[in-house]
């Protein structure tokens, strides 16, 4: 029997049949990527809320714990490409079910890993595994979802991604409380698994996709036209800048909230990962948010809220703290659902190429910054760690601004006038 992936390249459809809120499948591809992206965050982001425990566990220090989260996003980054490419010949579905799959079996050995250096190593192999499952979904849902509702489309897919970062923190952080860290890893796996098999069951079959050529030159060229794409440049780059931020701020945040003035249990840490619900409000709304303000406007107030919140965050007051947490994950939530749609809409063709460059960005600056917040906060304390982020945010505002610049010149720039059409007789 074919695969879906197979039958949509042999019977072509027109695209007014592309899903939109209220047909039959939107919902049903909704909820699978909704659970595809609680798989992929819970996965990718499991050590983050255990680094305390971790750094007592193997007597290392902030910032050689944190290579187990960098280690994860790094690989990411790096494999995101390649196997995008893959998708393209293989299936958006199909690839999205195999990372989900590996991943989860890698899942379940991390517990077992007999040290650090062997945590780190098996985190990296988890984090190459699920390179397959972003680009392809954002590319799955550009091929497969009607324009108009594509922001809302991406936003819930984000918004999985937010569920999936608290319920694992969350999770790890109780079981960790009562069982120690190598169970709550346990337990993530164990997460993980029931919401691949929920997606593996309810993603609707692909209609809209062609295969594609492996041709490695062909994909370098695709490649190259992507990075001389400016728009692109820029939204990459806004990626990156904003998951440095969010990277930053919750690798440090359990070591900040164990030690004096707040001295909080681990399950108590965990739980402060709940501010990931905002996130999930904010990116799923973030089309509306587009549609009042535009684009740019939205992206000005998602930075304007994260650089809010990591001023807010500076104060010894745990009412403060947790304050400073919802505005950063609100704006952050919000910059990314703007900026990985705005991808999908620009990206005329290579549309898995062009979101896994995205992503590629995206999870450098995770990897980025989550590393450069430990030694941050190792230097100077919080406070060191929100001077980095201050510095992304305002990466981000000088990028939009200059894009804002560079629109408005093209739109004021005179349209050349056509040469006058001679009459040639014979």
């Amino acid at each position: 029997m074919p695969s879906a992936d197979t039958e949509a390249s042999t019977h072509p459809v027109d695209a007014d049949s592309r899903l939109t809120p209220g047909l039959p499948g939107y919902r049903r591809m909704s909820l699978a990527l909704f659970a595809a992206g609680v798989a992929t965050f819970a996965l990718l982001y499991s050590t983050q809320a255990l680094l305390p425990a971790v750094s007592a566990s193997f007597g290392a220090t902030a910032s050689a714990a944190s290579w187990t989260v960098s280690a994860a996003t790094g690989a990411l980054a790096l494999c995101v490409l390649p196997l995008s490419a893959f998708s393209e010949r293989l299936g958006r579905s199909r690839m999205m079910s195999a990372s989900l799959a590996v991943a989860v079996a890698v899942g379940l050995l991390v517990p077992l890993a007999p040290s650090l250096e062997w945590l780190v190593v098996l985190r990296a192999v988890q984090g190459a595994a699920l390179a397959g499952l972003p680009a392809s979904a954002m590319a799955y849902l550009a091929e497969e979802v009607r324009p108009r509702a594509l922001v809302g489309a991406i936003g819930l897919f984000v918004a999985g991604n937010s569920i999936g970062g608290m319920s694992g923190r969350i999770l790890t952080g109780w079981v960790a409380q009562l069982w120690g860290w190598r169970a709550a890893l346990a337990a993530v796996g164990v997460l993980a698994a029931v919401c691949a098999v929920a997606f593996r069951l309810l993603l609707p079959r692909a209609r809209h996709f062609t295969p594609g050529s492996l041709d490695p030159r062909a994909l370098g060229r695709t490649v190259r036209t992507h990075l001389s794409d400016p728009l692109l440049l820029r939204l990459y780059a806004i990626g990156a800048l904003f998951m440095t931020v969010f990277g930053a701020v919750y690798t440090v945040i359990g070591y900040r909230l164990v030690q004096a003035p707040f001295s909080l249990p681990q399950g108590v840490v965990g739980s402060i990962f709940l501010v990931y619900l905002v996130g999930t409000v904010s990116s799923a709304a973030a089309g509306k948010l587009v549609g009042r303000v535009g684009r740019r406007g939205a992206l000005y107030l998602a930075v304007g809220t994260t650089a809010a919140g990591l001023l807010l965050s500076l104060a010894d007051s745990l009412a403060s703290v947790l304050g400073g947490l919802v505005l950063i994950t609100a704006g952050f939530f919000a910059g990314h659902a703007v900026a990985s749609s705005s991808v999908s809409r620009t990206a005329r063709t290579g549309r898995a190429q062009a979101s896994a460059l995205y992503q590629s960005a995206y999870y450098v600056g995770s990897s980025a910054g989550g590393t450069l917040g430990a030694v941050a906060f190792h230097a100077g304390g919080w406070a060191g760690t929100v001077l980095l982020g201050l510095v992304a945010v305002l990466g981000v505002v000088s990028i939009t601004l200059y894009g804002t610049h560079a629109a408005r010149a093209e739109a004021r720039r005179p349209v050349a006038p056509r040469s006058p059409v001679r009459t040639v007789r014979a």
